[in-house]
């Protein structure tokens, strides 16, 4: 079912001092940025290394870009920090049916584009034991 662990989500407030800090630190580069008008995002992606199923991890660094945002409410209420985890699948359809199957809330009806041309589900925190939880399916040309 998952192959890798895709990302690490940590919401922020200032995506450009959070960037440096995990490059002064930690020597993570920026692999990609965007903005995500849809969930409310400027984010950069880090790679971490490369995974033996030809995919990779990353750290997702998220500043909200609107108030109403997911992100920018779960900043709001919790402090900057860890926002989710996200496995990687090859299939986000079949894998998010079958955990619906098995009682968990999943978020979204379909799944959304999410970053670098990803296709993304999120199941509910409280079915997670805490962890608001991403299922990604990586576009083919990452």
């Amino acid at each position: 079912m998952l192959t890798r662990i895709d990302h690490i989500g940590i919401a922020c407030s200032d995506l450009d001092a959070t960037v440096e800090f995990y490059r002064a630190t930690y020597g993570f580069e920026v692999f990609h940025t965007e903005i995500n008008e849809e969930q409310g995002v400027r984010e950069a992606m880090l790679k971490i290394n490369e995974t033996s199923d030809g995919g990779a991890s990353y750290l997702q660094l998220l500043e909200p870009i609107r108030e109403d945002s997911a992100v920018g409410k779960w900043l709001a209420k919790n402090g900057e920090g860890v926002h989710h985890i996200a496995f990687g699948t090859e299939d986000v359809d079949g894998d998010a049916a079958a955990v619906r199957d098995k009682g968990v809330r999943v978020l979204y009806d379909e799944p959304r584009r999410g970053s670098m041309g990803s296709r993304i589900t999120f199941l509910h925190p409280k079915d997670c034991h805490g962890v608001l939880t991403e299922l990604v399916t990586a576009a083919t040309e990452h």
